[in-house]
């Protein structure tokens, strides 16, 4: 198994005793796991069991699962609701005293808004509620299980376009390295310039011009950053290919890598040397950015 991606989607439905539901899970990166359940009142029971489903399945990611139920026509049950009911019987009682209007009928005080509540379920025994939770929870399993399956197929493309930017920031390394073979003779023939210019008649020595070469080829060396550059390719590469959860890996090595990109720039002399590494700090920053949805 190659990378996995921390963002992905998927649903699954279920069905009980004439109640039907729908699962929907969705996942986006983040730093560390993180659960957001959404469910109806009166199913808060299965959240524990809810949430050891999905740390069962992920590292990371900011994960939301939304249950949605949808009851089948005869299911649902109606009831009064005795605060409401007391509320409008003494509202009624109030203007018939006030008014000398006869009092109001039952059908009037029953047809106000929120008198007669709909039951989205009606109440289930302890037995029938644990079948149901149980039904609940198995979708709620497949629906991960789903989650699982499309984070592996954005993780597998997501691989692809990773390992074309650590290809890319190989081959600008290698670059790199041709062009700095350069610099000595590049730093003797503009310094060779410079004492012409500033120090028109002025005799200079071969040996103080080498000595003078020699220090500022050692300022310039970019040798250790190109060695380390070339180990974090390869340690990107291995990293990738382990089929385990690496996203904190990958997004620390960006980091290293921006570093050695940042020292080689500074330490260039070369227009051409300059202009690679800040090519080879796009494409890095372009690794970061991809490494942050890897979980």
């Amino acid at each position: 198994m190659g990378l996995v991606s921390m963002t992905g989607f998927a649903d699954g439905h279920g069905a009980h005793e004439g109640l039907r539901w729908r699962w929907e899970a969705k996942s986006v990166n983040g730093r560390s796991l993180d659960l957001r359940l959404r469910m109806p009142p009166g199913l808060d029971g299965i959240e524990p069991a809810a949430r050891t489903l999905v740390n069962e399945r992920f590292r990371r990611g900011n994960i939301q699962a939304t249950l949605t139920l949808e009851p089948q026509e005869g299911v649902r049950g109606l009831r009064v609701d005795p605060a409401a009911l007391a509320a409008a019987v003494k509202i009624a009682q109030e203007v018939a005293s006030e008014t000398g209007l006869a009092p109001a009928r039952v059908d009037g005080l029953l047809a106000l808004k929120g008198v007669i509540v709909q039951d989205e379920v009606l109440p289930l025994e302890p037995r029938a509620r644990t079948e149901r939770d149980a039904a609940i929870l198995g979708s709620l399993a497949a629906a991960l299980d789903s989650l699982i399956q499309a984070r592996e197929n954005e993780g597998a493309k997501l691989s692809v376009v990773m390992s074309g930017l650590v290809d890319e920031i190989d081959r600008l390394t290698r670059e790199a390295a041709a062009l700095s073979a350069t610099q000595p003779a590049q730093l003797r023939e503009k310094l060779s310039a410079q004492i012409k210019e500033l120090a028109a008649g002025v005799a200079v020595s071969e040996d103080r011009l080498a000595q003078e070469v020699a220090l500022l080829a050692v300022k310039a060396d970019i040798r250790e950053e190109l060695d380390r550059l070339g180990a974090h390719v390869q340690e990107a590469r291995t990293l990738m290919a382990s089929g385990t959860a690496v996203g904190r890996k990958l997004d620390f090595l960006a980091q290293e890598f921006n570093r050695e990109a940042n020292t080689l720039c500074s330490k260039s002399t070369d227009i051409a040397l300059t202009r690679t590494g800040l090519a080879l700090k796009a494409t890095i920053d372009q690794f970061r950015e991809q490494a942050q949805n890897v979980e």
